[in-house]
């Protein structure tokens, strides 16, 4: 198996609180995915809704993942003042989150 050369994935698993209208999460997508543009560290910005049919989701509907060309481009964009605001907007209208960052590896078969 081998290790992407530097590239990191920063993947955020979201459930968004009760009282959230759909509305709201396209204004907060649109903001996150807005982040390419305000942090150059960030590469890419990709979103989704839970659409398995298995239903292990433990209630988290979204996913957003972003990438990044090391780890030390992840800090940066962490300790960006843009990342930190939008951040703390964002975790304020969830119920529960996980962020999962890591490096892609391909198998060799």
């Amino acid at each position: 198996m081998g290790e992407a050369s530097g590239v990191v994935k920063h993947i955020v698993l979201a459930k968004f609180k009760d009282d959230i209208t759909p509305q709201q999460i396209h204004e907060l997508t649109k903001a996150y995915a807005n982040l390419v543009n305000l942090i150059p560290p960030m590469k890419s910005f990709h979103w989704g809704k839970d659409v398995s049919a298995e239903n292990l989701h433990q209630g988290f509907t979204h996913v957003f993942e972003s990438t990044f060309e090391s780890t030390e481009a992840v800090a940066e964009y962490v300790a960006h003042p843009a990342h930190v605001e939008y951040a703390n907007l964002l975790l304020s209208k969830l119920e529960k989150v996980i962020i999962f960052d890591y490096k892609p590896t391909t198998v060799q078969l």
